[in-house]
This record gives C-alpha cells, sequence and structure tokens, in this order.
C-alpha cells in the first residue's frame, strides 16, 4: 500500500509491516523515513541487520535470495536492507525480489531504499509485489511553492509555531536545500524563547549577529533619513547579508504601511491604525511618519519597486539587487521622485 511520507511515522506506530520500499532523489527526506523504518524495527526485535548494496559493479541478485533463507545468528527477527540507486532491478532483479517475498519468514523486513522510480516502473509486476505485500513510499523533491508549508510542519514538529512572513524568508534563504532547512530550525529552536518564531527571529538567525543592524537600517528609512539607512545598507552587504533577507524586512513593513495607509484614508486616525496592526509604541512616530509622507499609491509604487528588487535578487527582473535596494530605500525615505542616491557604491 502506498504511504505518504508524512504519514509513515503514524503507519509505523499501527504495525510494522514485512516490506518498505523508499524511493525518490531527496535525499534527506529518504534518509528520514529510512532511520524511521529502522527504528521501528529495532523496537520490535529486528536487531540484526543485514545491508545488501545493489549498486555496486557484479551484483549477484541471488545474494538477497540468500538472506530469505538463512536464520538470523543474534536474533529471532532480522532487517535485510537492499540499497537500490537506479531504482529499476532489471530482469534478474525483478525475478528475485518476488522469489524473495515468497521465500522470507513474515517475521523478517525488507527495507528497500531507491531511487527515483519512473512511472513505467511503478506498473511493472514488481513495483505491485512490493506494494501488494507492504508499503511503498514515494518521495518527491519539495519545489519552491510547496517549501513554506513543509518549513511550516518541519516547525510544528519541533514544538513551535511560526509566522507566515518568518517562513517565507526562510524558504527564500535556504533555496530549496533541505539539509540548510532543517539546520535552521534547529538553530531557531536554541534561540527563541518562547517557542515562536518571527521574522526577527529569523533575521538575527540569518545574520548570525552582524555589525550593522538591519532593523535600524529600516527604521532609518522610515524616519525620513536616507543618507543614515543607505550607509547601515552598505555596511550589511559587506558584512556578507543576502539582499534577500534585507528586501524581505522592507517588504514586511510597507505591507504594514499599506494596510494602515488604506484605514487612515477611511477616516481612522494614524496611530489608531498602526495599532491595530501591531505596531510597537516606540515605533509608532517613525511609522506615522511615513505615513504622512506616502498616499496609498506612493505606497503601491514603493511595493512594485519591491517586487522588481524580488525579481534581480531571484534572476528574472533586469538590475543589480543591491543598486535596487538603494532606489527602494530612497523610495521609502524620500519618495519615488527624487534626485539619484547620494553616494551611490558601484557593485
Amino acid at each position: 500500500m502506498r504511504v505518504y511520507p508524512e504519514k509513515l511515522a503514524g503507519q509505523l506506530q499501527q504495525q510494522l509491516h514485512s516490506v518498505y520500499l523508499i524511493s525518490g532523489d531527496e535525499t534527506l527526506l529518504v534518509q528520514e523515513c529510512a532511520d524511521a523504518v529502522r527504528s521501528a524495527a529495532r523496537q520490535q526485535g529486528c536487531s540484526d541487520r543485514q545491508v545488501i548494496d545493489a549498486g555496486v559493479s557484479n551484483f549477484d541478485w541471488d545474494e538477497i535470495l540468500q538472506h530469505a533463507t538463512s536464520m538470523s545468528l543474534f536474533a529471532e527477527r532480522k532487517l535485510v536492507e537492499l540499497r537500490l540507486p537506479s531504482g529499476k532491478p532489471g530482469a534478474d532483479g525483478s525475478k528475485a525480489l518476488i522469489e524473495y517475498l515468497e521465500h522470507a519468514s513474515p517475521d523478517d523486513v525488507l527495507l528497500i531504499i531507491a531511487g527515483k522510480i519512473d512511472k513505467q516502473s511503478t506498473n511493472s509486476k514488481w513495483y505491485k509485489t512490493l506494494d501488494k505485500a507492504g508499503v511503498t513510499i514515494q518521495i518527491w523533491p519539495v519545489d519552491a511553492r510547496e517549501l513554506p508549508r513543509w518549513l511550516q510542519q518541519r516547525v510544528r514538529a519541533a514544538g513551535m509555531t511560526i509566522d507566515q512572513d518568518a517562513v517565507q524568508l526562510l524558504a527564500d534563504r535556504v533555496e530549496g536545500n533541505l539539509l540548510a532547512a532543517v539546520q535552521e530550525v534547529e538553530k531557531l529552536k536554541l534561540l527563541v524563547n518562547d517557542q515562536h518564531i518571527n521574522i526577527e527571529a529569523v533575521t538575527n538567525a540569518v545574520l548570525d549577529n552582524a555589525r550593522y543592524n538591519l532593523f535600524g537600517m529600516v527604521d532609518a528609512a522610515l524616519a525620513g533619513n536616507a543618507r543614515d539607512s543607505l550607509r547601515m545598507l552598505h555596511g550589511l552587504r559587506g558584512e556578507g547579508t543576502e539582499p534577500s533577507v534585507v528586501l524581505w524586512v522592507f517588504i514586511r513593513e510597507l505591507r504594514t504601511l499599506y494596510d494602515a495607509r488604506i484605514d487612515c484614508d477611511r477616516g481612522q486616525r494614524p496611530q489608531q491604525a498602526l495599532t491595530a496592526r501591531r505596531v510597537w509604541k516606540n515605533r509608532m512616530s517613525i511609522m506615522q511618519a511615513a505615513l504622512t509622507r506616502h498616499e496609498r499609491d506612493a505606497i503601491t509604487g514603493l511595493l512594485d519597486q519591491a517586487a522588481i528588487t524580488d525579481g534581480s535578487i531571484k534572476g528574472f527582473a533586469s538590475g543589480n539587487p543591491w543598486n535596487n535596494l538603494e532606489d527602494l530605500i530612497l523610495g521609502v525615505a524620500l519618495g519615488l521622485d527624487r534626485s539619484p542616491a547620494p553616494n551611490r557604491v558601484a557593485y
């Protein structure tokens, strides 16, 4: 039967089957699923683990048949682990796998760790036989669209919660590298005190205590101080800060300003609109100053500039990301209709 990777732990708690086939080319997830099966097998008495590597040259499929009939010297049950990097056993392997299932003890567990298995192979006799006899787990790469949801699941599994803007920044940070994503989550687990991850926590973890303060740069821009904000931007770049980190902090503030501007246009007072969006009291004055400078169309233009900057960072829009960030800072501090950037550094 087919089981999704995220459901495997629950299935193993209910019943340990005699066959598990784990396939895919997402190394981390394949390894985690295999570790889960190994752990469950050990708990059920399979203390003898025998590993067979079908990826070596001149591999003889009779080897797996020998494991079907041999008795374990150390335990009543054994775990036979077959590694099949190609995902295709071929004619001899297909025959051997089917024959193994006919002769192996139902108390033993066969764990097959395979590379990506194509659709044609899932319709083959050997695959269907394994699927009927036990559990098949197909693992697909986590694409950019699915990565934020996957990260949220990992954070919840670690006993924490995370804000939406924080999880998006984290997704941009790891760029599809799931191992790096797991490492970042573990780092955040050590850093946060209340088991909740916000964008400040992610930024601090990413920056690794950079000398220049990212939030100070944003606040300077919101307060209208373009020169100090640009100086801090150049310092952050010199510290090795990634432009995506800088951008996401700006986007968060611009979205807050846009929503508050709509409420102000409907008659609310700026302080009331900002308080409704949980703006801290010590930042109220700079946010009010930014609201005073920018009408709704101006903030829309700044969000458009942020989108252009994001595109240049990801490679599908023109322009240098750092130059685009300078333009964004100047737009926030002075407005979009302004003179060229002071002290622009050639990158």
